[in-house]
C-alpha cells in the first residue's frame, strides 16, 4: 500500500508541476507581475501537496506499527490520532477489530485456563478410584487371600467400577451440553411427571435409609422444556438431598406456577449448607468441607446447567427450622 501511495503522490506532483509550470509561462504571457504571482502560487500549491503527502504517510505508517502490534498480541488502543477524514474512519474500524480481537484472546485464555483445571480435577477424580481398584487387585493376586476376603475386595472393586461408570458418565453429559450437541426440547412438561420420574431414581436409598417423599402443590404446573433432562437435573437434587440426611428424613417437593414463572421448591430436614460452601455449590468438582457422602461434586452443576439452557434459574440456601432449600423456576418470558 505504501509502495502505491508513493507511486500516486509522484504522479499528483509531476501533474501539479507540469500545471505549475504552464501557469507561470501563461503568467508571463500577460506580463511580469502575473507571471511571479502564478509562480509562487505553484510554488505555494507544490509545497503543500508535499507537506500534506508527508503528514498523510506518517499517519499511515502509525496506523501500519499499530497493525503490527497487533499482530505480535499488544491490544493496547494508544497510538490512535484524531485526524478527520478516511483515516479517521480507518482508525475507529481498528479500534473496533482491537476490541474485537482482545476479547476473543481473554476468552479463549479462560477457556484455556479452564480446560487445565477440568483436566486436572477429571484425572484426579478417575485417579482416586483406579488407585483403590490397583491396591484391591494386588490383594487378590495374593496366596493367603481368604475366600471371605476375596469376596470383599470384588465388591469392592465392583463399587468402584460403578463409581468410575458414574463419572464418565455425568462428563459426557456436561460435556454435550457445553459443546451444545444435545438440542433440549421445548414441549409442555407437568411438574408433577417430572417429580415422579426423578422421585424413582432415588426409590432404592430413601427405602434403605427409611426416607420419605412428600408432594404438595399444583398437580397442573407446567412449564416449557425438556422433560427428561429436568428429570436428570432434579434427580440429582434429590440424590443429594439423600445423601446428606440422616434415617427418616424427609423430603418435600412444593409445586406452583403464576404468571411469570413456574417453580418447584426442593427440601429436606438434614444437616444443611455450611455458609463458605453456599457460594460454590454449583460449581463443578465442588466439594464441601465436611462432605462424606463420597459424590464427585458433579450433579448439583449439571442440574444448574440443564435448568438455565431451560430459561431457568436454580438457587440453594439454609432453611431456618434446618436442612436445605432448592428453588427451581422456569421462566415464561426472557430473564
Amino acid at each position: 500500500m505504501r509502495r502505491m501511495t508513493d507511486r500516486m503522490d509522484r504522479y499528483a506532483f509531476l501533474l501539479l508541476a507540469a500545471l505549475g509550470v504552464m501557469s507561470t509561462i501563461a503568467g508571463f504571457c500577460f506580463g511580469l507581475w502575473p507571471g511571479v504571482i502564478a509562480f509562487a502560487f505553484a510554488v505555494a500549491v507544490l509545497i503543500i501537496m508535499v507537506l500534506w503527502s508527508r503528514c498523510r504517510q506518517d499517519a499511515i505508517e502509525e496506523l501500519t506499527q499499530y497493525l503490527n502490534r497487533i499482530l505480535h498480541g499488544d491490544y493496547t488502543l494508544d497510538g490512535l490520532g484524531n485526524e478527520e477524514g478516511e483515516l479517521k474512519i480507518l482508525k475507529s474500524e481498528l479500534y473496533k477489530m482491537t476490541i474485537r480481537l482482545r476479547e476473543q484472546a481473554d476468552a479463549l485464555q479462560q477457556d484455556k485456563v479452564y480446560l487445565a483445571d477440568a483436566i486436572a480435577d477429571i484425572s484426579h477424580q478417575l485417579r482416586t478410584p483406579l488407585t483403590s481398584m490397583g491396591v484391591a487387585l494386588s490383594l487378590l493376586s495374593r496366596e493367603d487371600c481368604s475366600p471371605q476376603r476375596q469376596r470383599e475386595l470384588v465388591r469392592e472393586v465392583t463399587v468402584l467400577l460403578h463409581r468410575m461408570d458414574s463419572l464418565i458418565t455425568a462428563l459426557l453429559k456436561l460435556s454435550k451440553l457445553d459443546t451444545g450437541t444435545v438440542a433440549l426440547q421445548a414441549e409442555t412438561v407437568l411438574l408433577s411427571s417430572v417429580v415422579r420420574q426423578s422421585a424413582q431414581l432415588v426409590a432404592i436409598p430413601m427405602e434403605l435409609r427409611g426416607q420419605r417423599l412428600q408432594v404438595t402443590g399444583d398437580p397442573k404446573a407446567a412449564f416449557q422444556g425438556d422433560l427428561l433432562w429436568t428429570v436428570e437435573a432434579l434427580g440429582n437434587i434429590l440424590k443429594n438431598c439423600v445423601e446428606h440426611m440422616d434415617e427418616g428424613g424427609v423430603i418435600s417437593l412444593n409445586m406452583a406456577e403464576n404468571a411469570l414463572y413456574t417453580q418447584l421448591v426442593v427440601e429436606d430436614d438434614g444437616k444443611g449448607i455450611a455458609p463458605e460452601d453456599l457460594p460454590h455449590i454449583f460449581e463443578r468438582f465442588y466439594r464441601g468441607k465436611n462432605d462424606d457422602s463420597g459424590s464427585f461434586g458433579i450433579g448439583l452443576a449439571l442440574s444448574r446447567m440443564i435448568v438455565n439452557r431451560q430459561n431457568g434459574t436454580i438457587k440453594a440456601e439454609n432453611r431456618r427450622q434446618g436442612g436445605a432449600r432448592f428453588t427451581i423456576r422456569f421462566y415464561k418470558g426472557t430473564i
